[in-house]
């Protein structure tokens, strides 16, 4: 028996190739929709992007050229990025160190007599270079010169191995200044040559001061207070201190180490609660013996100038500050 197959060869029609989608088949006939394809739509939304993208690099590359051809036109170089390299930096003329040493050279060279001839010139060596021909440097023995005293004055720098140093002195009771040459290197020092003796700073005589319209009934109410804060000063007292002091203000004083005198001047300008005066007071120093006169004994006394800046309170004047005075009692 021969079996007839089942299978229907009949030709089909193309279903796909027309638009065909299984996912339409259920939807029924009239709802206006068209049946996709299988490999979906690639419209023309794609081909904007690619649009866009090849305006968005031609900009791009016009403007590289543009720049490009500016730089050349107008000679531009572009900025290094390299950082430049540090400086080579110049070791300082070590001027704090040059001032001690030749502090310490002073002591020596400005202190001679034939008697000592021989240590002096032991103890410039270390300050000389070696095998110097003058160990004395520039003395020829005779005579003396005593120093009393000495100060660094000033230090002119001319390069990182080079500098004077000159030093403020007193001589055989007279006032001069020295100029040490100072050579530096290689962290050591030395005296470069001969120094040279100076004059000593000429006198500044200050102008005449100005007039003062003074406050005659304060300064005589000061005249009548400040006896009792200056001896309280003096012995450093500071239940008494406080009594004078204006509130806030501290005041040491000078423990005992002089005796009041006396108020011999104050100065008082007119003005308001406020004032910045001038008084002058006698100081006793205690434990000198007393000059012998013909009218007796005179203790040793000194005259000094303070600035006080005292204030009104409740009809009562107070000190608020006490300190040095560059002017004299009688100036402004």
């Amino acid at each position: 028996m021969v079996r007839r197959s089942t299978v229907d060869r009949s030709p089909q029609p193309d279903l796909y190739s027309a638009g065909y989608d299984p996912g339409t088949e259920s939807q029924p006939a009239g709802t206006g929709k068209r049946p996709r394809s299988g490999y979906g739509w690639r419209g023309a939304g794609g081909r904007w992007l690619v649009w866009t993208f090849r305006v968005v690099v031609w900009a791009v590359l016009l403007i590289i050229g543009y720049r490009g051809v500016m730089a050349i036109v107008l000679n531009e170089t572009p900025p290094s990025t390299t950082p430049p390299a540090p400086a080579a930096s110049t070791p300082a003329f070590p001027v704090q160190e040059a001032s001690a040493y030749a502090l310490q050279f002073g002591q020596v060279y400005l202190n001679f007599s034939p008697a000592t001839a021989g240590q002096r010139a032991h103890d410039l060596a270390p300050f000389l270079p070696p095998g110097t021909p003058d160990q004395q440097l520039g003395w020829n023995g005779g005579g003396s010169l005593a120093l009393q005293s000495e100060e660094v004055a000033g230090v002119r720098v001319q390069d990182a191995q080079h500098a004077v140093v000159t030093l403020l002195a007193r001589v055989n009771g007279n006032m001069m200044e020295l100029g040490v040459p100072v050579y530096a290197a290689s962290g050591g020092l030395g005296i470069s040559g001969e120094p040279a003796w100076l004059p000593a700073p000429k006198p500044a005589v200050q102008p005449a001061p100005a007039a003062v319209n003074t406050d005659d009934a304060a300064q005589s109410e000061l005249m009548g207070q400040l006896p009792e804060f200056f001896r309280a000063y003096a012995s450093g007292d500071q239940s008494t201190l406080g009594r004078f002091l204006a509130p806030g203000t501290t005041v040491t004083g000078l423990g005992g180490s002089v005796v009041f005198g006396s108020v011999t001047g104050v100065t008082t300008p007119a003005g308001g609660d406020v004032r910045h005066i001038v008084a002058t007071v006698v100081w006793k120093v205690p434990g000198q013996p007393a000059k012998a006169t013909q009218t007796g004994t005179t203790a040793a006394n000194l005259e000094m100038t303070y600035a006080l800046t005292i204030v009104r309170q409740h009809g009562t004047w107070y000190v608020q500050s006490i300190a040095p005075s560059s002017q004299t009692s009688g100036q402004p």
